[in-house]
């Protein structure tokens, strides 16, 4: 196989593309989509998001140190794009995409109900990386919708989340294999 160099550029893809929403002091909401997410720790669970900090939602996570993290559905696609390329300077994006703000448990932060799954986050660290700003954030409850539960496990084999390609959105495909298909018999 022939390689060939091309300039240094992020090319980890598929990516999550998740809807972030955040509240400032003043109780002003906001969504941010994001597609720079991860896992970064399962005990605490903790994950990471990373924002450009001339985002509306720089500040207002900057400023409590909370947010939730939204996974939006297939159904969600339009609100999602909404959310990344419409700032909240200008649009309320709760009131515009009439979507439902709910109370998180732990976080002033609102849920967004339309999203199948919720994870409301404390920051505990932000490290200024260049362009974004990495807030690393312990999950401290995790709201799934009743559909997707069985016997106290979360089974989201049939939602049906999508990916973020280099400016594309993509579904996800058939089921490949199980983890250990490498060592079975």
């Amino acid at each position: 196989m022939n390689k060939v160099n091309v300039k240094p550029q992020t090319m980890l893809y598929p990516v999550p593309s998740v809807m972030v929403s955040c509240r400032n002091k003043k109780g002003e909401n906001n969504i941010i989509t994001i597609s720079w997410v991860g896992v970064v720790s399962s005990d605490p669970p903790m994950l990471s998001i990373a924002v450009r900090p001339e985002r509306h939602s720089f500040n207002m996570i900057q400023e409590t140190k909370e947010f939730v993290v939204n996974l939006p559905d297939e159904k969600l696609l339009y609100e999602n794009d909404f959310c990344g390329v419409k700032s909240g300077k200008n649009v309320n994006k709760f009131q515009e995409l009439q979507l439902t703000a709910i109370k998180g448990q732990y976080v002033k932060a609102p849920l967004i109900g339309e999203c199948p799954v919720n994870m409301e986050c404390k920051v505990k660290e932000v490290i200024n990386l260049g362009s974004h700003h990495l807030f690393i954030a312990e999950i401290i409850n995790l709201q799934v919708n009743e559909e997707y539960v069985k016997d106290q496990q979360v089974d989201l084999e049939n939602c049906r989340f999508f990916t973020y390609q280099k400016g594309t959105y993509h579904g996800l495909g058939e089921v490949l294999g199980k983890v250990g298909l490498s060592v079975r018999r």
